[in-house]
């Protein structure tokens, strides 16, 4: 508004300057000109009568915005089949029968891939059903860092116990752990895809040792150096 106040004064200014300039603009051709560039200055203010009037720019913004969300709707099935070429190696009923780990504290639900003797990869489903969100922590569940390590350890432990030489029905227990990290927080509703490699084991005293990493939405969230 303020810039078309300020034409009008600019045009009003330029009719006056140009009949003292001349001194041959007589009264009635000075109103024509006054009037002339009073309505020049004031048609920017009519409204168009385009197509677009029919819609406010709020609801054409809203709609965009309705648009673009619909699009980035994938749907159940596609998202679903992002994980379809993952094929579990070994089920829940396979990893029971591997360790002795039972509910409460059996942290491995399928492990996905396996390399005898020296590796593999892992998950964990996280739920808010577990019973230590009852107390870790109220209102805020957080999946402790030491059932991070304990869900590590156990699937070392399928490994551990299909190899040669260890007798079925043995158990590991844990002598120690080193280099232990913990990147960020695991909730409920996330998939701890988790990863061991065995680096060492001597069958003759039953001892193994490994490396551990744990993973949620492919960024780092526990890493042992060694166990």
């Amino acid at each position: 508004v303020l810039y078309y106040v300020a034409r009008v004064a600019l045009e009003l200014s330029r009719v006056r300057v140009c009949c003292l300039s001349y001194h041959s603009c007589s009264s009635s051709t000075m109103k024509l000109a006054i009037l002339t560039s009073l309505l020049a200055a004031t048609s920017a203010f009519v409204p168009s009568t385009g197509p677009s009037m029919g819609r406010a720019p709020s609801t054409l913004l809203r709609a965009e915005e309705e648009e673009e969300a619909a699009s980035e709707f994938k749907g159940a099935a596609a998202i679903s089949g992002l994980t379809k070429d993952v094929e579990t190696v070994f089920t829940v009923e396979d990893i029971a029968a591997a360790i002795p780990h039972r509910y409460p504290f059996a942290l491995v639900d399928k492990v996905i891939e396996y390399e005898a003797g020296k590796r593999a990869v892992g998950v964990k489903s996280i739920t808010n059903n577990e019973p230590q969100f009852t107390g870790h922590f109220p209102g805020k569940p957080i999946f402790p860092g030491v059932m991070q390590v304990e869900a590590l350890a156990q699937l070392a432990g399928v490994v551990a116990l299909k190899m040669d030489g260890v007798e079925e029905g043995s158990l590991f227990l844990f002598g120690g752990v080193d280099g232990v990290k913990w990147k960020k927080p695991v909730v409920p509703g996330d998939q701890l895809v988790m990863e061991v490699e065995i680096t060492k084991f001597n069958a003759k005293f039953g001892i193994a040792k490994a490396t551990g990493k744990a993973y949620v939405d492919g960024k780092l969230a526990c890493e042992v150096g060694q166990m």
